[in-house]
């Protein structure tokens, strides 16, 4: 590590929150994927408003040095990773929420809001925030229009884009840019709103945020199935597909992590079977949408509990919400996620448990069933690295194993530092060209977030 600033930044020493205290440069170098940079960024700016965005970003450009954007930290792919010769622009005290506006159900934010934040602010008004992801409590918004995330409830409401309608964007040389539209619909021009969603902050910084919400569900219902073995609960994941119900949840996940959950946490969930299927409906219907999807699993659940109150239902989706938190007590933890098309589902588990013999490496999985999207584990000692070695070697074949079953690399996290190796071959060589244009023409200079996403 490099305790001392390389001087790199030396422009962006006029900025009033500039700051180069090894500690704040440490604890600003990485996120929640397991990735340890070998050196330290030169210096944090702490953002505050829109106009100390701008500012940093007027020098940084005026210079060329590079910047990495930062929210809460709780990315899972290195994306907000920054090393030597780069500057972390801070924008986690940016977390004001401006405005809700309850006729028009939606809500004007900063990108340092958290995710749960907006929910609790919507709730006062019976309306909800779709996007949830498992990190809902220490996630920011920032983060999830930089990666599009998801999350339980986008089985039934979408990820982060379907519930984005608008941003106000810095760009690279420090212009204000805004996308989309405060309506509902809207096709003018091209969809840059679209564009920035998910672009992992190497296109320009969000410094305002327009949500859309939704109504509170009138009703919900929740059930709790278990198998003998992972591949059984994918195949009843698949059923409730095939037989075109639309669950609000529909998460899986497999014996080893309902294991290290009960180790945390002293329930009983492994007890009961090798995997584990929470379901939930919502809405005037919700409780014949359940006797559904309680008929297309039977024939393969080896016990169903349906829940009988809201408690109930909470510590059910508790358990989900528990397993990366779980996961981390015992080791160093990097979340992979990869997405296979939904009749596929059980063949994926398969392959995940044949990869973990394989390699030799501890893998742990859960799953937004509903979409495809899963969340294979690694978990190694605390000494060991995610970037080389048999960790390296599982992420890789992963990534195959998605590929081979019509699949792909990310659903939800990003592709960061950690995936850009099988990129290309994902992509191909045509839209990965004008994916580098289009990048190029929204940051000449290459200075946002270098070496990330594309």
């Amino acid at each position: 590590m490099n305790p001392e600033p390389s001087g790199g930044a030396s422009t962006l020493a006029a900025h009033p929150h500039f700051l180069t205290d090894p500690d704040v440069r440490a604890a600003a170098s990485t996120d929640r994927s397991g990735y340890l940079p070998s050196t330290l960024p030169d210096a944090v700016v702490r953002c505050r408003t829109a106009d100390d965005v701008i500012e940093a970003l007027r020098l940084a450009h005026g210079e060329g040095i590079p910047v990495v954007p930062r929210g809460a930290g709780t990315g899972l792919a290195a994306g907000a990773s920054a090393h030597q010769g780069q500057v972390v622009l801070d924008v986690s005290a940016m977390n004001r929420i401006l405005r809700i506006d309850p006729v028009e159900m939606l809500a004007v934010v900063e990108p340092g809001v958290l995710n749960a934040a907006v929910n609790a602010a919507a709730a006062e008004h019976g309306l909800f925030y779709a996007p949830d992801p498992a990190s809902t409590a220490i996630c920011s918004i920032g983060g999830n229009i930089a990666t599009n995330a998801g999350g339980m409830w986008c089985a039934k409401y979408g990820v982060t884009r379907e519930s984005v309608l608008s941003l106000l964007v810095v760009l690279a040389d420090g212009r204000l840019l805004r996308t989309g539209h405060q309506t509902i619909k809207g096709v003018t021009g091209y969809d840059l709103n679209s564009l920035i969603i998910g672009s992992e902050g190497t296109l320009g910084i969000v410094v305002e945020a327009t949500l859309r919400l939704r109504p509170k569900p009138v009703r919900t219902e929740t059930v709790a199935a278990y198998f003998d073995n992972i591949e059984d609960a994918g195949r009843a994941a698949s059923a409730i597909t095939a037989a075109r119900i639309q669950p609000s949840i529909l998460e899986l996940i497999d014996g080893p992590t309902l294991e290290a959950i009960d180790r945390a946490h002293g329930t009983a969930h492994r007890q009961l079977g090798g995997a584990f299927l929470l379901a939930q409906t919502d809405g005037y219907g919700a409780h014949l949408e359940l006797d559904e999807i309680i008929r297309a699993i039977e024939p393969v659940a080896s016990s169903i509990h349906r829940a009988t109150d809201a408690a109930e239902a909470d510590s059910l989706v508790k358990a989900r919400r528990d397993a990366i938190p779980s996961l981390e007590q015992l080791g160093r933890v990097s979340i992979g996620d990869v997405a296979v098309p939904r009749n596929r589902l059980a063949e994926a588990f398969t392959g995940l448990e044949q990869i973990g013999e394989r390699t030799g490496v501890r893998i742990f999985t859960v799953a937004h069933a509903a979409d495809g999207n899963l969340h294979p584990m690694i978990v190694v000692n605390p000494e060991q690295s995610i970037t080389q070695g048999p960790a390296k070697e599982a992420l890789k074949e992963m990534f195959y194993l998605a590929k081979r079953l019509g699949g792909t690399l990310t659903g939800e996290h990003g592709v960061g530092l950690l995936k850009k190796d099988w990129l290309l071959e994902e992509l191909g060589e045509t839209s990965i060209g004008l994916q580098h244009a289009i990048r190029e023409a929204f940051d000449p200079m290459g200075i946002l977030n270098p070496g990330k996403a594309i």
